[in-house]
């Protein structure tokens, strides 16, 4: 797919690059400023067999999280106050995220019982909101939110069909975070649940 392949191929210059440039121009024009850099679950190694946590390694599948990982540590060897917020799978505010996920992960070949962490658009504020205070200063943090869920609960959600599998999960830890970090620094999710989004209309 030809604008697949161009979005991957700007992944580098978007994350890698644009972080560099933007610790240069810190560097430069506010020294003392709090660096917040948004990162993806997704730099994770998908053979984990629980929940990934922060000390986990990092590499990435494919160049947009290997690109975060590269873009992570330009920024904690930059010298800058900084914090890196990991989001879960981001959804919410009609983006369309959540609904396309069944028919990608079909092609993906994801069981139906795996679960996913989630994080809504409101609370990526929530997160940036508590870093602004200072409590994930040189801290990598996962943001999730509150009840991960199966595949097959989300396509329940957005009204699709994922069909049923009788085979064992071989990556029963792919797609999920642990949150603990974050609930012990102080965020709480606004929208704990995939289901409470959908009975506020938020999806």
């Amino acid at each position: 797919m030809p604008g697949l392949q161009a979005k991957r191929g700007k992944a580098p210059k978007v994350n890698l690059d644009g972080t560099r440039n933007l610790i240069a121009a810190v560097r430069a024009q506010a020294p003392g400023a709090r660096y917040i850099m948004a990162s993806t679950g997704r730099v994770y190694d998908e053979d984990l067999l629980r929940p990934a946590r922060e000390d986990d390694p990092v590499s990435g599948d494919s160049p947009y999280p290997q690109s975060k990982v590269a873009a992570e540590q330009a920024l904690r060897d930059s010298g800058l106050n900084w914090s890196i917020p990991r989001l879960a799978f981001v959804y919410g505010d009609e983006d369309g995220h959540l609904p396309a996920l069944p028919r990608l992960l079909t092609a993906w070949g994801w069981h139906p019982a795996a679960v996913m962490s989630l994080i809504h658009h409101r609370d990526i504020a929530t997160a940036v909101e508590l870093a602004l205070t200072g409590a994930m200063d040189g801290h990598t943090v996962n943001i999730a939110d509150d009840a991960p869920v199966s595949i097959h609960e989300i396509a329940q959600i957005v009204g699709a069909d994922y069909g049923t599998s009788a085979e064992p999960m071989s990556k029963p830890g792919n797609g999920q975070m642990d949150a603990s970090l974050a609930r012990s620094l102080g965020f709480r999710a606004t929208v704990p649940t995939a289901y409470q989004a959908a009975w506020e209309g938020a999806l």
